[in-house]
């Protein structure tokens, strides 16, 4: 034998003696009857268990899952967190918007008050200048989120723009107090309230339509800038309307019946939709429908500016005979104006009826025979 074979035998004995280990510890003393055990298949040798790398790869796929999960979840809170902090300061920016839209809607009220005077004038839009001032300091207090600041800044200039008109607008009045030629005082009333209109246009470019973008951008959904218009119409403060209003201040002010020709007149009463026009000499069918409504067109016949001025449509109907009433805010010089009733329900169908209309005289008025008018008609399904 070689030595090879010597190392070769040695193993061999190494490797009996230790399967034989198992038997010797089992308390028997020896092999079992029947012969040796099988024995389990060995794995070749350097060949390392795959039951550690599983276990290793199981966990650190559980711990993979683990961190997207959290990933996700804190993304979701961070996102509810976001839309949390710009929705409360749109809400707190509504209160400042609707505050001064209120006041743009109290200044209009004003200028369009039959009757009112101009110490009366003076008092009201002081007390307004203070509303404004109030709304500017509420908007400038709130703290806007970190992208949206500079659309908040915005926000403020347009409620300054708003105080500075108001402002404008009093030092006017006060400065022409005593101006015989209302065509001065009117164009420069007119200078200051294209601050108030300038104000809407910043409102909604720099601060609504900017803050949507920017929170766009920032994935904030389900937030909207709230708007904010202080001129509802912008008729109201040219410069020949101020005219007119300053000039009709003046003529209240002064006390008494009020001078020159005053007058308003019914021109027509058209039915919507289908665009008759009703005549008081001929009778028309009237067919109802979700859509019917009355078109009464009203024209100030006089020489001054009228306002708030009155319309009432009746239609008898036996118990209860329906009675709506418009108004006119403002109405110049041989300007015509619409108002237009809506929402019949219930009409008297089949019967013979009226629609009568009638426009209330307007102060100083001396005619009053085509102020009112009634059209025979029949209502029919």
């Amino acid at each position: 034998m070689s030595v090879h074979d010597d190392d070769i035998l040695d193993f061999d004995f190494v490797d009996e003696a230790t399967k034989e280990l198992p038997a010797k510890r089992g308390g028997g003393g020896g092999p079992r009857s029947g012969g040796r055990p099988p024995l389990r298949p060995s794995r070749p040798r350097g060949t390392p268990s795959l039951t550690p790398l599983l276990r290793l790869l199981g966990l650190i796929g559980a711990a993979i899952v683990i961190v997207v999960l959290l990933v996700l979840w804190g993304e979701g809170c961070s996102s509810d967190g976001k839309r949390s902090t710009y929705n409360a300061y749109m809400t707190a920016m509504g209160d400042a918007a609707r505050s001064s839209a209120s006041t743009g809607a109290q200044l209009a009220t004003l200028l369009t008050t039959p009757g009112v005077k101009q110490a009366d004038v003076e008092q009201r839009l002081a007390g307004l200048v203070q509303q404004q001032q109030l709304d500017v300091q509420r908007a400038a207090s709130i703290d806007a989120p970190g992208p949206l600041t500079p659309a908040g800044e915005h926000a403020v200039d347009a409620l300054q723009l708003r105080t500075s008109g108001l402002q404008g607008l009093l030092a006017v009045f006060r400065a022409t107090a005593k101006e015989q030629d209302s065509n001065v005082a009117g164009e420069q009333l007119a200078v200051q309230a294209k601050r108030l209109l300038a104000s809407d246009v910043v409102w909604q470019d720099l601060f609504q339509d900017l803050s949507g973008r920017v929170m766009q951008s920032e994935d904030v959904a389900g937030v909207t800038a709230p708007a904010s218009v202080f001129v509802k119409s912008d008729t109201l403060y040219d410069a020949k309307q101020l005219t007119l209003v300053h000039e009709r201040i003046h003529g209240a002010t002064t006390g008494g019946t009020p001078s020159g020709i005053h007058g308003s007149s019914l021109e027509s009463v058209k039915v919507l939709p289908s665009g008759t026009v009703l005549s008081t000499q001929t009778e028309a069918t009237v067919r109802s429908s979700t859509e019917l409504s009355f078109e009464v067109t009203v024209k100030n016949s006089g020489e001054s500016q009228e306002v708030q001025v009155e319309v009432t449509l009746t239609i008898p109907a036996p118990p209860t005979s329906i009675v709506k009433t418009g108004r006119i805010a403002v109405i110049n010089p041989g300007e015509t104006k619409t108002v237009i009733f809506r929402d019949f329900p219930e009409l008297p169908f089949g019967e013979q009826t009226t629609v009568q209309v009638s426009v209330k005289p307007v102060p100083g008025e001396q005619r009053t025979d085509n102020n009112s008018y009634e059209y025979p008609v029949v209502f029919s399904l």
